[in-house]
């Protein structure tokens, strides 16, 4: 959980921006709800010098100083490269240079590293998955040489079923889409496509669907607010929780309105996606505009989304055998944090277009 640049600036952006937004995620609460990650994305690379060693550009003067101080705040530092010789922003990437590029991460104190495949299609022989593997292999053994834990994000866009072989190169997560945009087509593409990499879901090895795009985004540097309508927001926020999704922000911290920074900090709903059982979940129905998707929860309960994708509200009844479920059972509104009594026979809401009701059955 935490916060990235690339939505809000892509590659205007600057050490001022890391510590504004930095100091956003404490003052507006965002840090006690979980999100205690800041990463720079593309574009903060310089050249190297005569020994090869990376040098940020001008827009970092120095930074270990921004990593102290992102640390200094109870925070961690994130940073991105890429296996290539260029990044996707034409700066300059790891490829020949990953050891050393890895020690430069430890001295300032980078905790997470985003890695983007980028130019490395002109390295590649071919899409070949020992191809695609290779570069993520050579990075993981410079981290490992480092002596610093450092999160491994690989970010290829799914190529290859990277779920199936992101955990044998030691990603902690990887990218299973192409880049998400703050409309209803791409967001719920994305989303509700995360079915057949499921299995492969669980603690230390995450699906990633892409950044939330709620709130000011705008791919930098003019800004505006989501193109998703309030109920679309909220679909997007509950199907990525049921999916064990990471959850990176992409919008300006310091334009955070009430309804967004709510959104973002419902405890309960928060708690589905960091769940430690780590599963995702999965649809189990799907008729016409309606899905349900189910997530097993540590404690032996389970979360339901009961997702309407069509255009306008519909009243559903899921018999509770569909769920999964048998007996009486008792409910609980995880949006409004409100038990909704016991039901024995089928469960019924009425779900605004491309809306959704996020249920958890309680403990007995």
């Amino acid at each position: 959980m935490g916060w990235n640049d690339w939505y809000q600036y892509e590659c205007k952006i600057s050490d001022g921006i890391m510590r504004a937004q930095a100091d956003a995620l404490v003052s507006t609460g965002m840090k006690d709800a979980g999100y205690i990650y800041v990463n720079i994305d593309d574009c903060w690379m310089g050249k190297r010098d005569a020994q090869g060693n990376i040098q940020p550009n001008s827009n970092f003067p120095d930074m270990k100083a921004l990593g102290d101080s992102i640390h200094s705040l109870g925070l961690k530092f994130g940073i991105y490269s890429s296996p290539g010789p260029l990044t996707c922003g034409g700066y300059t990437a790891s490829y020949g240079h990953e050891l050393t590029d890895a020690r430069a991460f430890a001295e300032w104190g980078i905790d997470y590293l985003k890695y983007d495949w980028c130019s490395y299609d002109g390295i590649a022989k071919d899409k070949s998955r020992a191809e695609l593997m290779k570069p993520y292999h050579v990075m993981r053994e410079a981290l490992d040489a480092i002596g610093r834990d450092i999160v491994y994000s690989l970010c290829q866009y799914g190529m290859g079923n990277v779920w199936e072989w992101g955990a044998e190169v030691g990603g902690d997560l990887w990218r299973t889409t192409g880049d998400i945009t703050d409309t209803w087509k791409s967001m719920s593409d994305i989303g509700f496509g995360q079915v057949a990499n499921a299995p492969y879901a669980g603690p230390g090895r995450w699906n990633d669907p892409d950044m939330l795009v709620v709130g000011w985004v705008g791919w930098g540097p003019n800004l505006h607010p989501t193109a998703l309508t309030p109920d679309e927001q909220y679909t997007h926020i509950s199907l990525w929780c049921l999916l064990s999704a990471p959850l990176l922000i992409g919008c300006d911290l310091t334009r955070l309105d009430p309804f967004t920074l709510n959104l973002l900090t419902n405890d309960e709903v928060l708690a589905l996606d960091q769940d430690p059982l780590g599963k995702q979940a999965t649809p189990i129905m799907t008729e016409g505009s309606l899905q349900v998707w189910v997530k097993e929860l540590s404690d032996g309960t389970k979360a339901v989304g009961l997702f309407n994708l069509g255009e306008k509200a519909e009243n559903f009844t899921v018999p509770i055998s569909r769920i999964g479920l048998e007996g009486k059972q008792q409910l609980r509104d995880v949006w409004r944090q409100k038990d909704l009594g016991t039901v024995s026979d089928a469960v019924k809401a009425s779900v605004p277009p491309h809306g959704v009701v996020l249920l958890k059955t309680v403990k007995s």
